[in-house]
C-alpha cells in the first residue's frame, strides 16, 4: 500500500524521479538495477525496492549500494545506524524531526513485521506543506523509504514483534529534537489503528499541532 492525502502513487517510477534530478536516471537505462526507485505524490519522499536474489537456501539482497544512490541522483552520506523493536500492533513512534542544523535525512526499513510509515511535509514554501505520504512496509514486500530533512517521520507497527532499521545522515541531537502531533486532525494521517489502543511515549502524545509549530522548515 502506498497513499497521500490525493490517493495511490502513479507514473513510471524513474521518469517522475527524473524531475527531482534531471538526467540522473540515465546511469540505470540498460543495466539490471539492484534498487528499485520510486518518487510519491509529495516531492523528496522515494520508495526503494531492493531486489532479492533467491535459492533453496533462501537470498541475498544488497539494502544499500551508495552506487546506485549516485547514478538515482541522490547523494547522501549516511552516519549513523539504530534499531528498534515494538512488541505490541498499534504501536505508534512518532511524528519526529529534528531542527536544523541537525536536521537528518533518513532510510527505513523492517527487518520483521510490519508497519504504516508516514511523512509529512514541514517545508512552508513547499506546495505540499501540511500533506503526507503513507506506506506500507514490511519483512515481506522488502520496500524502503526515504524521508528527506525537512519532513516529520513516524510509523505505526501492524504486526507484534516489528523491527525496524533506520540509517540518518545526521547524528541524534537531543537539543534538537522535536516532533508534531500523530493525530493531529489538520494532518489527518489515516493509522489504521485503533486510536483509543494506540500505544505511545509519554513524549510523542505532547507534540505540538501543525499549526502551533515554530520548527517548521523555511
Amino acid at each position: 500500500m502506498v497513499s497521500s492525502q490525493r490517493g495511490l502513487v502513479a507514473g513510471d517510477p524513474l521518469r517522475r524521479l527524473s524531475r527531482r534530478a534531471p538526467g540522473a536516471h540515465r546511469g540505470l537505462i540498460g543495466r539490471e538495477r539492484r534498487l528499485r526507485f520510486e518518487a510519491l505524490d509529495i516531492e523528496g519522499p522515494i520508495l526503494i525496492t531492493p531486489k532479492k536474489f533467491g535459492d533453496e537456501r533462501g537470498f541475498f539482497s544488497e539494502t544499500h549500494n551508495a552506487g546506485e544512490w549516485e547514478r538515482a541522483g541522490l547523494h547522501h552520506k549516511f552516519v549513523q545506524d539504530a534499531h528498534s523493536l515494538s512488541r505490541d500492533v498499534g504501536t505508534i513512534r512518532g511524528m519526529h524531526f529534528q531542527r536544523p542544523p541537525f536536521a537528518q535525512d533518513k532510510l527505513v526499513r523492517v527487518s520483521r513485521g510490519r508497519i504504516l510509515d508516514v511523512a509529512v511535509d514541514l517545508r512552508r514554501s513547499s506546495e505540499h506543506f501540511g500533506r503526507h505520504v503513507a506506506v506500507e512496509l514490511s519483512a515481506e514486500n522488502w520496500r524502503q523509504l526515504f524521508i528527506p530533512a525537512g519532513f516529520a517521520h513516524g510509523f505505526a507497527t501492524l504486526e507484534p514483534d516489528t523491527e525496524v532499521l533506520y540509517k540518518f545522515t545526521n547524528f541524534y541531537s537531543p537539543a534538537h529534537d522535536a516532533g508534531v502531533l500523530w493525530n493531529d486532525p489538520d494532518i489527518g494521517i489515516e493509522w489504521t489503528v485503533d486510536a483509543a489502543r494506540a500505544i505511545l511515549s509519554a513524549k510523542d502524545v505532547k507534540w505540538p499541532r501543525l499549526r502551533d509549530l515554530s520548527e517548521a522548515f523555511p
